[in-house]
């Protein structure tokens, strides 16, 4: 089990927008605070303002004296300073991952809600293990072709970090979340028709989460004013209204971050385009029902048969959901 509260990465952002508006609040300049505390490099006050790195308790204690704040407030920053420099601690709790799944992981750990589209892929929280393989694998590929071959870990490493992450979905206090999923990532350029089946079957069964939300946008479904997203992204929404809201912008082998306003209110805006072309969410349920249906069929007799032993069931928790909504 992932940890469920913030990370310490979002801490130490939360950490330096409250350290940059109290520096603003006072009037000062990143040189003044420099010149006040003692600090031989600007830098040091830069990288926690931003965030980039561990703070000392010391250092933050001295920069609250310069400010003049309040005891609630000392106190409430000091509490998100030592929740920002456990990081060993907290990556104790999943296995081994690369940066790229890490800065994910840190973004879902506390998160209240999820927006996320893919254009081409299932996105990590909802893939099976055969699926998350195949992707795992595959850009490894391409990774050790380039002479990019540090992983520090197996692709079964891998995957058991990513399987790790999507136990988020089934814990207790998991976020809201609602993915929109281009057919393409589902199409037979993903992978063979039994690891399509396993992942459509996943899909059936997350759609009916009561905190999931999928849909699906077909093939030559017109987004907007014949809009066509770039790339992936995924928002983030955190539980503490003075955590920052934060935009995941995916690109393969490199991901972007950004809290920054204007950035992410373009992004809602063409999450709420892509949401509203999208099949709505319990024609997207069927939708997925359907096709991991045919997928049986053409499958041949034995796994049909299996498959018209569980249909009447699904179907049944399909009618069920539409029926409590």
């Amino acid at each position: 089990m992932p940890p469920t509260g913030p990370s310490p990465v979002l801490r130490r952002r939360r950490l330096g927008l409250e350290l940059r508006k109290l520096r603003e609040a006072a009037g000062l300049t990143g040189d003044q605070v420099i010149a006040r505390v003692g600090w031989a490099s600007a830098s040091k006050l830069s990288r926690l303002e931003n965030g980039r790195s561990r703070p000392d308790p010391a250092d933050v204690a001295a920069l609250l004296d310069l400010f003049g704040v309040t005891e609630a407030q000392r106190d409430e920053l000091l509490g998100i300073t030592g929740e920002a420099g456990d990081m060993r601690g907290w990556l104790r709790k999943y296995s081994v991952m690369t940066p790229q799944q890490r800065s994910f992981a840190e973004l879902e750990a506390g998160c209240a809600e999820i927006l996320e589209y893919n254009p081409v892929l299932v996105p990590g929280l909802l893939q099976t293990i055969g699926y998350a393989r195949l992707r795992i694998v595959s850009a490894r590929r391409v990774e050790s072709r380039a002479g990019e071959s540090e992983h520090g870990g197996t692709p079964e490493d891998e995957v058991a970090a990513r399987v790790a992450r999507q136990s988020l979905l089934s814990h207790p206090d998991a976020p809201r979340y609602t993915a929109v999923l281009e057919e393409a990532a589902l199409g037979r350029r993903a992978g063979p028709p039994e690891v399509l089946r396993e992942q459509l079957a996943q899909l059936c069964d997350l759609a009916m989460l009561p905190h999931v939300t999928l849909h699906v946008l077909l093939r030559d479904t017109p987004i907007g004013n014949w809009y066509l997203p770039p790339t992936a992204f995924s928002i983030y929404r955190f539980a503490d209204p003075l955590d920052p809201e934060t935009l995941a912008i995916e690109g393969g082998f490199t991901n972007a971050m950004s809290t920054e306003a204007n950035t992410l209110n373009a992004y809602k805006v063409a999450f709420e385009w892509l949401r509203s072309a999208a099949l709505s969410a319990t024609d997207t349920t069927s939708w997925l029902f359907e096709a991991a249906g045919r997928l049986a069929e053409a499958a041949g007799p034995s796994t049909a048969a299996h498959g018209s032993a569980t249909a009447p069931a699904q179907r049944r928790r399909h009618s069920d959901r539409l029926t409590d909504r």
